[in-house]
Order: structure tokens, then sequence, then C-alpha cells
């Protein structure tokens, strides 16, 4: 009988030792880690897309062996020239009043009007034409309240000078111009800020820009300046010296 209990108790204790021994951590489940991702950083900013001045656009139109490209500030082509007509990015209010409203989007100012084969497009910073033109897209323009110029031309003994209108009383008074007739010529600019605007004038033959204050902006060195929509659109003017190659100009005298 003793032996049996010693039998017992030996084989209790090798029992327990050995379940002491046996008992292993149980395996932690290998759990993915559900981390919260980051945000898309989206597109990479284009570094070419320079910005020297931030009164100008990012993008210039430049022609270039008779063809029409995209130059960036520092004068680098970023769209090859290959078009007819170029225009500076800026809305089309004939496709942002579109009735088809999947071509509202590209009358945004993300998108300058280009022409090519006589196809007119729009294309996109990068060169790529995200749209062509469709008579059937074409809605109809709805234009804001006209800004009234404040400032006119006015003609004395065959010179032009510059009035305000709603001061001017007396031509034989010379205070009440602005700029007492000298020029041979001179054009208002249309822009955004009515009260100093970009005046083309004409002097000895050859044409610049002046301000209000008979400031010169652009010296008078050209045989043209075309009076259009590039001082509204990109704040540049349209010149040339021979009259047949026009290039744009800024208000700091820098070509493009």
């Amino acid at each position: 009988m003793k032996n049996i209990l010693k039998f017992l108790c030996v084989f209790i204790s090798i029992f327990v030792f050995s379940q002491s021994k046996s008992v292993k951590k149980l395996p932690v489940k290998s759990v993915t880690k559900t981390g919260v991702k980051k945000a898309s950083a989206g597109t990479k900013p284009n570094p070419d897309l320079v910005v020297i001045h931030q009164d100008l656009p990012m993008l210039i139109p430049k022609k270039e062996n008779g063809k029409f490209g995209y130059v960036n500030q520092n004068g680098k082509f970023i769209i090859k020239p290959e078009y007819h007509i170029a225009v500076f990015f800026y809305e089309d209010c004939n496709l942002l009043n579109s009735p088809n409203m999947k071509a509202r989007k590209f009358g945004t100012g993300d998108y300058a009007t280009v022409e090519k084969d006589m196809i007119s497009y729009r294309v996109d910073k990068t060169g790529k034409r995200v749209y062509q033109f469709k008579d059937a897209d074409l809605g109809k323009c709805k234009f804001g309240d006209y800004k009234q110029q404040l400032y006119q031309a006015y003609v004395l003994n065959g010179f032009y000078g510059i009035i305000e209108k709603a001061k001017f009383v007396n031509a034989a008074d010379y205070r009440q111009y602005q700029i007492y007739p000298q020029y041979q010529y001179l054009f208002i600019m249309e822009g955004d800020d009515t009260s100093n605007p970009m005046i083309v004038a004409s002097h000895n033959d050859r044409f610049g820009v002046i301000d209000v204050n008979n400031k010169v902006i652009i010296p008078f060195e050209y045989s043209n300046i075309k009076r259009n929509f590039s001082w509204k659109l990109g704040r540049m003017f349209e010149v040339t010296k021979d009259g047949t190659n026009y290039y744009y100009i800024d208000v700091r005298n820098k070509t493009y």
C-alpha cells in the first residue's frame, strides 16, 4: 500500500512539474495594422510653372516660326508652338454658360483657347487638349456691370491729351487737363483699374505706353502697340518694332 502511495505521489509530482514546464504562452494572433493612411498629396506642382511676378500669367502666348505656344515667366516653352491662334488662360463666358453641363468646367480660367487647322480647342496648363469647341455647347454670355472709364482722350489743335470727364468744363483752362494735348495719338486700354489706366500713346511716330500722370511706362520705340485685351487679360502689351513680328512686353519692359 505504501509502495502504491509513493508511486502516486511521485507520479503527481512529475505530472505537475511537466505541466509547469510545458505551459506556453498562447500565440498572439497577428493583427493587420490599420493605421490612418496619409492623405494623398495629389498631383505634384509643375516646377516649370514658376511665378516670378504675381501680376503676370504663369503661361504667356509666344510665337516662334509662325506658330504659337506658351512660355513660362522665365521665357521657357511649356506648351510647344503649334497653333495658329493662342490666347491667354482666361474665362470663356460662352462655355461657362453652356447648356451642356459637362462643358462648363472648360470655361474657367484654368484653360486657354487655341486654334489649329481651323479647329478651336481649350487646353490645360500641360498643353493637353481637353475640349473641342462645338456650336451646340456655346451659351450666352452674362455681362456684369460696365465699369465707366474715368478718363478719356481729348483732341486740341490736332494733338491728343487726357481729361477726367466728370471734372472737365473749360477747354481753354490748361489746369483742367489731366494730360495737356501733346501726343499724335492716345488710346486708353481697357482694364479693371479705371483710376490708373494704361494709355497707348504715339510721339514722334513711335508708340509707347504712359499712365494718367504722364509717366512713361513703355518707352517710345515701337512701330505699333495693339489696342486689344492683352492688358485686361494678361497685364501685358503686344508690341512690334518692325510692324510684322509682334511679342508681349510687361510693365517692367521685359519681353516674352
